[in-house]
């Protein structure tokens, strides 16, 4: 099925389509490491840390890239002006959501994620390859701004007409177990809506109505304002393609999220 500016399953991937791979790992192999020991033929390899995010700091730890990177980024991945862009990865689009999202905000509408990533690849009797990939570079630009944003105090503000979705798990939400980030808990106010439940066991997104339904019992409606959180930016972004698949196009990426929300001491953390 070829949804375009959303989705593709792997047997309706465009035969001239740039392959990204996004891997990102926050233990064990690197995610060019996984790569490197097979990825899609002809995918080039994307990374989060380097091409899709600044320096960490009061933004947290994936700010948005700077344009000049980001741009750069994507013409050395072989991203024409003209291209059909397929991002994938094998968290079930935690990681390729970001780089759909940024290209979605500088405006490149031809992107999809390839739902289900590596494994619905090779589910689909389609091999991995481990031939070295170098892209002819692209002659892509864009600038960030057509998708919307919001800023830590507007994130705060949210919850008083609008919902503030957290897409954390549950512990790390309530204060329980906080494994990356030195302060534990969540924003007053926002709703646990953990991103492990808005797609199968098979890494694929949840049919639209059912993607509809539970954003409806979070209280997520038409003309309400949205937005969604997660650690720090990048897998909030799956939330939000998949907001758009519910129906919900105008949903804001808080990019700080909650490691740039605890870099300034006096906002409240909420735990339980």
């Amino acid at each position: 099925m070829l949804r375009p500016g959303l989705l593709v399953d792997a047997d309706a991937v465009p035969a001239d389509a740039v392959l990204l791979d996004t891997r990102l790992a926050l233990s064990g192999p690197s995610g060019r490491s996984r790569y490197q020991a097979g990825h899609l033929p002809g995918a080039a390899f994307v990374d989060v840390d380097d091409d899709l995010a600044g320096t960490p700091g009061a933004g947290g730890r994936h700010p948005l890239p700077e344009p000049h990177d980001f741009v750069a980024a994507m013409r050395r991945a072989g991203v024409g002006r003209t291209s059909t862009v397929v991002a994938y990865d094998d968290t079930a689009g935690t990681a390729a959501a970001r780089l759909w999202w940024l290209l979605r905000d500088y405006g490149h509408a031809d992107v999809m994620l390839l739902d289900g990533g590596v494994a619905a690849w090779l589910a689909s009797g389609r091999a991995l390859s481990t031939e070295p990939v170098a892209p002819a570079p692209g002659d892509w630009d864009g600038s960030p701004g057509r998708l919307p944003v919001v800023d830590a105090d507007t994130a705060g503000g949210l919850t008083d007409g609008g919902v503030l979705i957290d897409v954390r798990a549950a512990e790390r939400f309530r204060g329980e177990h906080e494994p990356i980030d030195p302060v534990a808990g969540h924003i007053p106010g926002a709703v646990n809506a953990p991103l492990t439940e808005i797609t199968d066991r098979s890494g694929c997104f949840l049919p639209d109505d059912l993607l509809r339904g539970r954003f409806v019992a979070l209280g997520v409606a038409d003309r309400v304002p949205v937005a969604a959180y997660c650690g720090s930016g990048v897998t909030a972004t799956q939330t939000l393609l998949a907001l758009r698949l519910a129906g919900f196009d105008d949903a804001a990426l808080y990019p700080g999220s909650w490691s740039g929300w605890i870099t300034d001491p006096s906002r409240p953390v909420a735990t339980g």
